[in-house]
């Protein structure tokens, strides 16, 4: 099996950097820990699964799969070794102090648009137990083994999803709304890969001719396959409380007021809200949390 060392030069935390590509606990597709991850992909040379491993100054990756050798070729890329934290300016001294106890956040890029498309369509208005429910029962059911001895499987082909009827999903608890999306995409999945390529507002672009991929959706793909700085999650029922509480001491916010307190870090905004999310801050609780429900509500 193909094997990559790469020195580091540059501060790494792992489970910060990658962490936010696994859904939820139990994540058929990938593990991390605190200085090792495993994951598995689907590349344009087929399917492949790494073993990543920080200590003594580098990181250490195996590959398994005929797409072992592309997907260890991307691994600087996913761990963000090409990233330049410096180009954020702090203009609060939160973000500064959050920046300087956290060098090791990176921004990557996964550089597959699908992989992080699909599990941000079951995200969509539900919580984020139902949406990684509903995302590790797609993939025990319609993925695949992934190669190698480490235990994951691979998420599902583009066109075993476009094959489906929306019902199939309904098992899972998604509804035909985000069923058809999901198959919508599925659909033209070669010509949305190509979003990795584009500079980040002709992706976003691109990613929004699907019906049912708005704002949100698109920012959380250009997050994680683009590896996009800026990417703001205008839409999120969380997000926008969490920047006014810690940038403003404002209870709630709207996404306006959300757009206007991160103005000052235009082109570093997505880096911001990494950094406010790991901090492990939050808005004030104010009533029930949103409740789970049934399809038969959506």
């Amino acid at each position: 099996m193909p094997s990559r060392v790469i020195p580091l030069t540059v501060p790494l935390d792992l489970r910060l950097t990658i962490g936010l590509h696994a859904r939820g606990p139990g994540d058929p597709a990938m593990r991390v820990g605190r200085t090792s991850a495993v994951r598995a992909t689907r590349t344009p040379d087929g399917p492949a699964s790494v073993a990543i491993e920080i200590g003594g100054g580098a990181v250490r990756a195996e590959a398994f799969g005929p797409g072992a050798e592309r997907a260890l070729d991307g691994l600087p890329g996913l761990l963000g070794l090409d990233d330049d934290p410096t180009a954020l300016v702090p203009a609060h001294p939160l973000v500064a102090e959050l920046a300087r106890r956290m060098p090791g956040l990176r921004i990557g890029r996964t550089g597959a648009v699908m992989e992080a498309l699909v599990p941000a369509i079951l995200e969509q208005k539900v919580t984020g137990r139902e949406a990684s429910r509903a995302y590790r029962g797609l993939i025990r059911r319609f993925g695949e083994p992934a190669p190698g001895p480490l235990g994951l499987h691979l998420p599902p082909a583009a066109e075993t999803l476009a094959a489906l009827p929306y019902h199939a999903l309904h098992p899972l608890g998604v509804e035909q709304r985000r069923a058809d999306v999901i198959r919508r995409a599925a659909r033209v999945a070669a010509w949305l890969e190509e979003a990795v390529g584009m500079e980040p507002g002709a992706a976003d672009a691109r990613l929004r001719t699907v019906v049912g991929v708005g704002a949100w959706t698109a920012a959380e793909v250009r997050a994680r396959a683009l590896g996009d700085p800026d990417a703001v999650s205008v839409g999120d029922f969380h997000l926008k409380h969490l920047v006014a509480w810690t940038l403003a001491g404002e209870p709630r916010g709207t996404d306006e007021r959300m757009l206007e307190l991160l103005e000052p870090y235009r082109g570093q905004r997505g880096r911001v809200i990494r950094l406010l999310e790991a901090s492990g801050l939050g808005a004030p609780r104010f009533g029930p949390r949103l409740a789970t429900r049934s399809i038969a509500g959506i």
